[in-house]
Formats: C-alpha cells, structure tokens, sequence
C-alpha cells in the first residue's frame, strides 16, 4: 500500500463510514416496512372476518325480531299476541289547565 492510497483511505474513512451508516439504516427502515405491511395485512383479515360475523349477528337479529318468531319463542310462557284492535285513551285539554293539580 502506497502513501498516497494510505493517506487517502485516511481522509476518506469518516465518509466511508457515513456510507456504512447509511447503509444499515437503510435495510433496518425496509425490514421495518416490510413487518408493518405484514401487521396491516393481518389486521385487515381479522377486521373482513369480524365484518362477517357483524352482518351475521345483524341478519340474525333481524330474523328473530320478527313478530312471528317472537310469538313463536313467547307462547311457552303463556303470551300470545293482542288479536284486538287497541282502545285509545284520550285525555280532555282542560285537565291540563293550570289550578287542576295535575
């Protein structure tokens, strides 16, 4: 080895060793890329499966709270559905006037 290659390779470590630097955080930044696209896949299965099991529950929930299926799930207690029409109740304005107590 020459002087002159000696000295150079003197001169020019600090910038070989910034190459080197560079380098590792380089392949650390791609590895960590590499994982996070790994994580995001994975959290997208898990959040299309639970959608799934979302719309499943819904549809399900839809299905039994149909009158006929509570009638059906109901008239082991005794219950049966009201086959009259409803009364109503109508209340006369003036006992809602104020003095009434009510």
């Amino acid at each position: 080895m020459g002087v002159w290659s000696k000295k150079l390779l003197q001169d020019q470590l600090f910038y070989i060793l910034f190459l080197g630097f560079l380098t590792f955080v380089y392949i650390a930044n791609a590895h960590l890329a590499e994982g996070n696209v790994r994580e995001i896949q994975t959290l997208q299965k898990e959040l299309k499966e639970m959608r799934w099991y979302y719309m499943s529950l819904q549809s399900e929930n839809m299905y039994n709270a149909k009158r006929s299926e509570v009638a059906k799930r109901v008239r082991d207690n005794g219950l049966r559905p009201h086959s009259k029409q409803l009364n109503r109740i109508q209340v006369r304005q003036e006992a809602y006037q104020l003095g009434d107590g009510y």
